[in-house]
């Protein structure tokens, strides 16, 4: 394997020349090298390979340090190793190798077996974690599809408090309508017995990356990978440590007394970070995961300035979860009121918080059930108003989130905490999935089912999980990298083998799958014009656009596609114009649902803004209207020679939603 710096394989990389050309200039100059990359694989690797290549050194100091701080860098600096840390670069190596030919490979033999057997070009992917993967989404999409719901009752009382038949679910409806029938028109339960107890709730373990990306999702709905992004933006402006951290545990020699001191100079958090550091002892709920590099994630008190809203929300998350892993435990009530109506036994249960604790730090974050029952004592009688026979249905399984996907991976030893995200990332970019509950799509079904027959060692779990457990020797120095490379060549090997036995069948079947995903993802919705034909996205000279498909009929109805966007359709019509509308996902933006009719009312441009006459900031042209997918906006005239464009600022009226 041979290392060469990006610009020379790929154009997009060309930017990384001046940096490349800049290192190069300046180690001529040097004699002493440190490297204050990440402390972690891939950091340790990227500041070795810049030495190896680009200074020609085999060797230099190594800092270390988990935030960006004046303070810890300077100690870091004082007191760098004098060498690089050779095992944990050794593990980078062996990982990128491992993944580079397991992935170059695959995809290539899926590609290929498509384009071999049914002379259809689409480039499929699979990899040593990418596989699996798709293998534990297809696995849930099955169940879904094959679950077939049971009809169940409950009986439901509502009076002073709402009850609940105590058999719960009914599977036999003559039976509930028996005792439906019996209690129907009661107007009184008899109490028979309440149950108090109290739990204590202990604090939440501080922040790994993965229970952040989780709590994220759950709370904002921010995907995995943006909240790793804005993770590590904070990081970078050193308002927090590192983000790519699998510890969940606050070390003794983080002195996060100095850190919440700090803190309480924000006024948000002032009251909460004088009532911790009035406690004799400041102690966290660690967990029992641990990392090597790094602890959990944690503010560093620096005040953040110029930061947006999102970066915001995940900011106060973080700084609430690390002030509530040092409080006290909360401590909950839970009720249970038994009662009698006619001989049927029906029970009630509440919960609520007796004692905060630990609730005061976490804020809106900590979110529980508040269910207040009122006092009762056995023998009381209390008031029924109704009671409902309630009609349900059994549900399949959940879909998985991108957030409970990655929990799955990690608790399956799959992929590392920095690649999770990304691994569900190259799934969507494939067609494999869709939708914010993971969808699996048809391509995506097709694929792990063909692999699953003709060749499984692509789906297999246990060979990733022997390869993550290897590379952790390495770094461990239990294993040689020369060792590991070898076992992960000779399983690719025989992989490959088998892949290639089976090529045909496997071409075959995932070409049929992709025409048919393509037929499917490309269809709009029906033709507003003809009324008889089909909306499709079509590809054109100019790249791609939405035609009807009764075009050799004579149907001439069009509308242009931004470019480099992705178009979905929505199966949706827009309740103003009645066109379809589709959903737009163009890479570092949010997604947008527009209507595709450019003279939708939605995008209609007032008359005064017509009537102003705006010149060009750049050229001093006149600007015009233009019309998009997206809404009106003023472009100069003289496009593609002058680029200026200005948004028309009516987001209520231009046709385009942010899709959640």
């Amino acid at each position: 394997t041979e290392w060469a710096p990006s610009y020379e394989i790929s154009k997009s990389a060309d930017f990384t020349k001046k940096y490349v050309d800049t290192l190069e200039d300046l180690s001529k100059r040097c004699d002493k090298f440190t490297v204050a990359c990440d402390f972690d694989l891939e950091g340790s690797l990227i500041g070795y390979n810049v030495l190896k290549f680009i200074a020609k050194k085999t060797d230099g100091k190594r800092m270390k340090f988990s935030t960006l701080t004046r303070g810890e860098l300077i100690e870091s600096y004082q007191t760098a190793s004098k060498h690089l840390d050779f095992p944990l670069i050794r593990s980078g190596e062996a990982r990128h190798i491992v993944d580079w030919l397991f992935g170059i490979n695959l995809s290539r033999a899926l590609t290929l077996a498509i384009k071999n057997a049914t002379k259809v070009f689409k480039i499929l992917s699979s990899g040593r974690v990418q596989g699996p993967a798709l293998e534990i989404l297809a696995e849930r999409e099955k169940e879904i599809k094959k679950f077939k719901s049971k009809p169940f009752w409950e009986l439901e009382a509502i009076g002073d408090v709402e009850a609940r038949h105590k058999k719960d679910k009914f599977w036999d409806k003559k039976e509930v309508k028996k005792i439906y029938t019996k209690i129907k028109g009661e107007k009184k339960a008899i109490i028979q017995k309440v149950t108090k107890r109290i739990q204590q709730q202990s604090p939440p373990n501080p922040f790994d990356l993965t229970a952040l990306q989780l709590e994220a999702y759950k709370i904002f709905k921010i995907l995995p990978k943006e909240s790793l992004a804005i993770a590590q933006r904070l990081y970078t402006k050193a308002y927090i440590s590192y983000p790519r951290t699998s510890s969940n545990q606050f070390p003794p020699q983080i002195n996060l007394k100095k850190v919440i001191r700090s803190l309480a100079k924000q006024p948000n958090y002032t009251k909460l970070c004088e009532i911790l550091l009035a406690k004799p002892d400041l102690k966290p709920n660690n967990g029992k995961k641990t990392d090597p590099a790094h602890p959990a994630i944690h503010p560093t008190g620096l005040y953040p300035k110029k930061i947006n809203e999102r970066d915001k929300k995940i900011y106060d998350l973080i700084v609430r979860r690390t002030l509530a892993t040092f409080g006290d435990p909360a401590q909950r009530e839970s009720v249970s009121i038994n009662s009698d109506i006619k001989k049927e036994p029906f029970i009630a249960k509440g919960t609520r918080t007796i004692e905060p604790g630990w609730h005061i730090f976490y804020g809106r974050y900590a979110r529980f059930d508040e269910i207040t029952l009122p006092s009762l004592n056995q023998g009381d009688i209390i008031k029924i108003k109704k009671i409902n026979l309630l009609s349900k249905e059994t549900q399949p399984p959940k879909r998985y989130t991108p957030a409970t996907i990655i929990k799955e991976l990690e608790k399956r030893n799959l992929g590392t905490k920095a690649t999770r995200s990304a691994i569900i990332d190259s799934l969507y970019q494939r067609d494999y999935v869709k939708e914010t509950s993971l969808q699996v799509t048809k391509l995506g079904l097709k694929t792990a089912q063909t692999l699953e027959k003709y060749c499984p060692e692509i789906l297999d779990e246990e060979m990733t999980r022997v390869l993550e457990k290897d590379m952790e020797k390495i770094r461990d120095k239990k294993e040689t990298k020369e060792t590991v490379l070898k076992k992960a060549e000779n399983h690719l090997k025989k992989t490959l083998k088998h892949f290639k036995k089976n090529e045909e069948h496997i071409g075959k079947a995932l070409g049929k799958a992709t025409i048919e995903t393509r037929q499917q993802e490309s269809k709009i919705g029906p033709c507003p014009e003809c009324k008889k034909g089909t909306l499709r996205i079509l590809k054109g000279r100019f790249g791609l656009f939405i035609a009807c498909d009764r075009y050799k009929e004579g149907c001439k109805t069009t509308f242009s596609i931004p470019s480099n966007t992705l178009i979905r359709p929505t199966k949706k019509d827009c309740k103003v114009c009645g066109h379809p509308e589709v959903l737009i996902l163009k890479k570092g933006k949010r997604p947008q649902i527009v209507c595709i009719n450019l003279e939708c009312k939605t995008k209609k441009v007032p008359t005064k803004l017509l009537k102003e006459k705006r010149k060009c900031p750049k050229c001093s042209s006149q600007l015009i209207v233009r019309k998009s997918l997206y809404g009106s906006f003023f472009s100069c005239p003289k496009y593609p020679k002058c680029r200026y464009i200005e948004p028309i600022n009516n987001s209520k009226k231009n046709g385009a939603k942010v899709h959640k």
